[in-house]
Formats: C-alpha cells, sequence, structure tokens
C-alpha cells in the first residue's frame, strides 16, 4: 500500500513539474509566427534589392516566395489557434483569450490570421497590378499598400501575443518573453522607417522635411516599447537591434551576383544593391532613455516635451554632419555601401550627383517645418507613452 502511495506520489510530482515547464514555454504559436515575420522580413529586403539590381522579371522569385511564407504560416498556425480554442472546451489557451464573430482565441492570433489573408490577397492584386499599368511603377501603390498592411498586422499580433505572455508570466520567464518582445518590436520599426523610405534618402537629409518624417515614425515606437517593458534601456536596446538587423542585409546582400534584366539601364550592376546605411537613430534612443530616467515625477506632457526635444535635437546633431559624410567619396565603400546606385537612377539623379534635394525653399520655411517636426515628435511621444501603457494591460 505504501508502494503504491509512493508511485501515485511520484507521479503527480512528475505531473506537476511538466505542467509547469509548459506553463513556462514560450508557445508555439509565438515561434511559429515570429518564423513568419522573420521570413517576410528576409524576402522584402532581398525583394527590394531584387527590384534595384535586376528588375522584376517574374512572381515567383525567391524573395516573393519568401514574402508569402509569412502570410501562409501565419494564416495557418492563428487559424488553427483560433479553432482549436473555439471547439476545444478544455483548450488552455481558452481562459486567455477573446470572442470575435463567434470564434475565441488570443487578440494577437487574430491580427495576424487577418494579416495572412490580405498578405495572400495582395499576391494575384500585385501580379494584375503590374500587367496592367507597368513594371515598379510605384512603391505605394494599391497592392503594395495591402501587401504592407497585412505585414504590419501579422508583426504587430505577433507583439500582442508576446505581451499577452509575457504580462502574465513573472521571474526568468517574463524575462524571456521580454527579449522576445524587443526582437519583435524590431520589425515595427522596420516596417514603419520602410514605408517611409522614399522620403528618408541621404539627398533628403538636409531638408526639414526628413525630420519631420523622422519625428513621426521614431518617438512612437521608442515610447511604445519604454512604456510597454519598464525596462531602463528598452529604447537603446530596440533601436540597437533594429540597426544591426540592418547593417547585417547591407553588408551580406552585395555578396551576391545579380545583374540587370530589364532596361533602361544606367548603371553597371554585378551583385545585389543593399539598403542604404541604416539613420543614426542608436543616438536619440540613448538620449531618449537617460532624460526618461530623470523625469519620472514630471506631468505627462512635461515628460513628452522633454523626450520629444531630446529625440530631434539628438538626431538633428548626429544626422545632418552624417548626411555631408554620406555625400562625399569617403563613404562610398562596403561599410556605407553609398557607391551602390540602383541600375535604373540616370546621370541627372541625385543618386549619382551627390547632391542634396532641398525640400524648403527658404530658410524662413525649413525652421517653420523644424517647429513643425518638435510638436510632431512631442505628439508622437505622448502617443507612443499611451499606447505602450495601453499594452502593458494585454492579457488575452
Amino acid at each position: 500500500m505504501a508502494d503504491s502511495i509512493s508511485v501515485a506520489s511520484r507521479v503527480q510530482a512528475r505531473t506537476a513539474i511538466a505542467v509547469s515547464a509548459t506553463a513556462e514555454s514560450v508557445p508555439w504559436y509565438v515561434w511559429s509566427c515570429l518564423l513568419a515575420v522573420v521570413s517576410s522580413v528576409v524576402g522584402g529586403a532581398w525583394d527590394i534589392s531584387w527590384h534595384e539590381s535586376i528588375g522584376r522579371d517574374s512572381f515567383w522569385t525567391t524573395p516573393h516566395i519568401l514574402i508569402q511564407v509569412c502570410g501562409v504560416l501565419s494564416g495557418i498556425s492563428c487559424g488553427y489557434l483560433i479553432l482549436s480554442t473555439t471547439f476545444r472546451k478544455d483548450s488552455p489557451v481558452r481562459a486567455h483569450s477573446i470572442s470575435m464573430w463567434g470564434f475565441r482565441g488570443p487578440m494577437g492570433a487574430f491580427l495576424c490570421a487577418w494579416g495572412g489573408v490580405a498578405m495572400i490577397t495582395s499576391a494575384p492584386f500585385d501580379n494584375w497590378w503590374h500587367a496592367a499599368y507597368g513594371l515598379d511603377v510605384k512603391i505605394l501603390s494599391p497592392p503594395h499598400v495591402l501587401l504592407a498592411l497585412g505585414m504590419t498586422g501579422i508583426r504587430f499580433g505577433t507583439v500582442v501575443m508576446i505581451l499577452s505572455e509575457m504580462n502574465r508570466a513573472q521571474g526568468e520567464h517574463r524575462a524571456k518573453l521580454e527579449h522576445l518582445l524587443f526582437f519583435s518590436f524590431i520589425f515595427l520599426f522596420g516596417m514603419t522607417i520602410g514605408i517611409a523610405q522614399e522620403y528618408t534618402f541621404r539627398f533628403f537629409m538636409h531638408g526639414a522635411t526628413f525630420y519631420l518624417v523622422a519625428a513621426l515614425i521614431a518617438p512612437i515606437l521608442m515610447a511604445a516599447i519604454a512604456a510597454a517593458t519598464k525596462h531602463p534601456w528598452a529604447a537603446t536596446i530596440t533601436t540597437a537591434l533594429y540597426t544591426a538587423s540592418h547593417l547585417a542585409f547591407t553588408w551580406i546582400l552585395p555578396l551576391f551576383p545579380a545583374e540587370p534584366k530589364l532596361g533602361p539601364v544606367y548603371q553597371k550592376i554585378t551583385h545585389l544593391i543593399p539598403p542604404d546605411f541604416p539613420l543614426l537613430l542608436i543616438v536619440p534612443a540613448i538620449a531618449f532613455d537617460l532624460v526618461r530616467r530623470r523625469i519620472g515625477g514630471w506631468s505627462r506632457w512635461a515628460q513628452a516635451a522633454a523626450l520629444g526635444a531630446a529625440f530631434l535635437v539628438s538626431f538633428f546633431a548626429v544626422q545632418w554632419p552624417f548626411a555631408d559624410f554620406l555625400m562625399s567619396p569617403a563613404s562610398r565603400n562596403w561599410v556605407f555601401a553609398t557607391g551602390d546606385i540602383p541600375y535604373f537612377a540616370g546621370p541627372r539623379s541625385p543618386w549619382m550627383r551627390n547632391v542634396f534635394m532641398h525640400t524648403e525653399a527658404t530658410a524662413a520655411s525649413f525652421w517653420i517645418h523644424m517647429g513643425i517636426a518638435l510638436v510632431a515628435a512631442v505628439i508622437m511621444t505622448q502617443l507612443g507613452t499611451r499606447w505602450g501603457e495601453w499594452m502593458r494591460q494585454i492579457r488575452r
């Protein structure tokens, strides 16, 4: 009798340990969606380089397939998760799910499933668009916008799923999920900056519009991740990871050979064209975190004003002179990659002439727009803080 009780006790103990290990492991659907996001990031960077080096020669290129793998993988994974949570009454996810249109599942799963549908729908739409209006008409065409919205939905949905787990976790498990949150958040950085890339080329860096665009996209993300995690270096860590991933593409893609297949061809291309050197956002991120430590007792708007001003002033201080360097012959090497120019850039293009395009006609207009950029930085910081506080409440 004693032996049977001892055996039963050992079985119960092992079961409890197994349940505890499962509870403290990262769920499979988080890893699945992270893999989908990484696939789209690699495919997206490769696809842009392909268009600048080779041209759009077919839908069935490897970069396009990697992008669509994101939609398919996240759609199937999150679709299965939603259906299993809906129809399995004993699903462990059910207690932390929401109800939508009669289905149940984590909020992030619904976002990822919608993003997957949008991405898959954009593929035939893009094919038709190119057939009707020509190849590479513009970056922000309707099918590309739909694709970008789908990818953003999957990226944000993945962030929401991680937040749901992190906000219910403690100790080392929470720290592990926080690291995953930093990693997943860099893809929101990349998506946002990528959408605005037409306004962030180096020949725009001496115009106030460039700094206005930066003020609209960066402070909200820095403030959001800082408020969502309360980590003292949240903005710095996330921006450093984004910068490192961007540099990886800048330095790795040129290692692969390529040549144009569409005309007119103005540049001799022998390898894939890399993305531009990343913006020096790491400096304002450090300033953002340092200032944040000193103003904890200030009012919301006073904090937003201090952080927004710290962002814009520090970014202007480093990016303006760095833009001069990027226009100089000293930057035309594999490190800064300013000598790698798309095949379709003609001899009179700003890429070839290495001259700044001033987006404001007068000095007065420039400073008015810089003032608007300052106001934008303050407002976006405030919005980012509110967004981060909302993310800290996510449990489902």
